[in-house]
């Protein structure tokens, strides 16, 4: 009797690893990486007072890294400069600055800043400055910082507000720029809100507020920056500006390169306001430069001379 033919199965080779049960899955919590830098405040309060035909820098107090290192005399005792520093070079998501400034009866007073101010990405977390300016009677004061760089993901709110007596005078400029444009950044992400206000006597000469918000028509929107990245604006307040004084100052916009800007110069009664509209931070302090040569001898009676400083 033959043995039975065993039929012929194929049996696929045995993969070990397949043969192995998966280990249970593992999983790895990240620990949530906060900011290595805590909110800081910081706090800064200035007086100058006339002391016979000298302005003195009389109140120098702070909290926090918010400095003026000594007063300076480049043009003569009776006008004091000083100039605003902030160590750290920059404001994180948190951080708080305050600065309060008071020019007494007849004292003359210039603030500006060694540098650009940089507004860093918020990180959920909004940064503030307040300035509080007061200028009493016969007094002046220039408010001059170097311009505002604010980097994509900021969030800011800046509050400023003047006091003047009825007969002091004002200037006071600001260049705010949207993302680091040389490097290749864009504000994409982020958002700016802003008030300012200045009082002369009784009466509430200007008042200004509005939020620019990335992606919306505040940036993008004909009525709002139109796609551009700088604005800057000079507000002068004081007695003596005139018509002929606005058409030289909107004659110096002829000279724009096209594409460059614009510029636009305004005179209601005591306040002339000037702006620019573009991409470039420097033609900005070009114009705004001129705008304050132009009014500052009629309001400090004294010609423009550049802070020593903006040119380090």
């Amino acid at each position: 009797m033959k043995n039975p033919v065993a039929a012929e199965v194929a049996v696929p080779p045995i993969d070990a690893d397949a043969a192995r049960p998966a280990p249970p899955a593992v999983v790895i919590a990240l620990p949530v990486v906060q900011p290595s830098h805590p909110p800081s405040e910081a706090e800064l309060t200035l007086g100058f007072a006339r002391d016979g035909a000298t302005t003195r820098l009389v109140e120098r107090t702070h909290v926090g890294p918010l400095r003026v290192q000594k007063a300076l005399y480049p043009e003569g005792p009776a006008l004091c400069h000083a100039v605003i520093v902030h160590p750290p070079g920059g404001v994180v998501g948190g951080d708080c600055m305050r600065i309060v400034a008071r020019v007494e009866a007849q004292a003359r007073a210039l603030l500006t800043t060694p540098g650009a101010a940089k507004w860093y990405r918020a990180n959920g977390r909004r940064s503030q400055q307040s300035v509080r300016l007061q200028v009493e009677a016969g007094a002046s004061l220039e408010w001059l910082p170097q311009e505002t760089i604010f980097f994509n993901g900021a969030d800011v709110r800046l509050d400023h507000a003047v006091t003047l007596a009825d007969d002091a005078a004002y200037i006071g400029s600001e260049i705010l720029c949207f993302g680091r444009t040389a490097a290749g950044e864009s504000f994409d992400a982020g958002q700016i809100s802003q008030r300012t206000t200045i009082r002369r006597g009784a009466h509430l000469l200007w008042f200004e507020q509005g939020v620019i918000a990335a992606g919306t028509p505040a940036m993008q929107g004909a009525l709002g920056l139109a796609g551009n990245t700088v604005c800057a604006t000079l507000i002068a307040v004081g007695n003596g500006m005139t018509p002929a004084l606005v058409d030289a100052l909107r004659a110096s916009a002829a000279a724009l390169p096209a594409g460059a800007g614009a510029f636009g110069v305004s005179l209601m009664k005591t306040v002339l306001v000037a702006r620019y509209l573009g991409n470039s931070s420097a033609e900005a302090k070009r114009l705004l430069a001129v705008a304050w040569a132009g009014v500052r001898p009629l309001l400090v009676a004294r010609e423009a001379a550049i802070p020593r400083i903006w040119n380090t």
